[in-house]
């Protein structure tokens, strides 16, 4: 199989809310909107692949984890706590050598924030960005 592109699909319970905080807490560029303007659908870029808000779904546990590298897992959870996004664990190094924290969005669906330090042998920029 050859994948030509491929993105998370997250149906929400409350429309709004939901892409209010990916698109104005987590500040994550729109790639796209479709269907009514009322409740459309969005599509944002994540790195180097996409997450779609679409349609909805009825109340309940979520079982969506997204895990989004960064730059500075605690600069990001200062930021995010500052515009009242709640931190459900603070930042800190994991057995394997990553920095994680651990926020929810407003469905409760756990997102993961990743800092691969520089001297991590995993670590790699694709983006080639200068100091990284």
């Amino acid at each position: 199989m050859e994948v030509v592109t491929s993105r998370v699909l997250l149906r929400p319970v409350d429309h709004q809310a939901t892409l209010h905080f990916y698109r104005e807490a987590l500040d994550l560029p729109v790639v796209r909107e479709f269907g009514p303007a009322r409740s459309p659908g969005v599509v944002f870029q994540l790195g180097t692949g996409q997450l779609e808000i679409s349609g909805s779904r009825e109340a309940g546990p979520s079982t969506l984890v997204l895990w989004l590298q960064v730059r500075d897992v605690p600069a990001e959870l200062h930021r995010l706590q500052h515009l009242g996004v709640p931190v459900t664990r603070e930042a800190r190094t994991e057995p394997w050598g990553l920095v994680e924290g651990w926020i929810r969005d407003p469905d409760g669906s756990r997102i993961v924030l990743v800092q691969i330090p520089a001297e991590h042998p995993l670590r790699r920029d694709q983006r080639g960005i200068p100091g990284s």
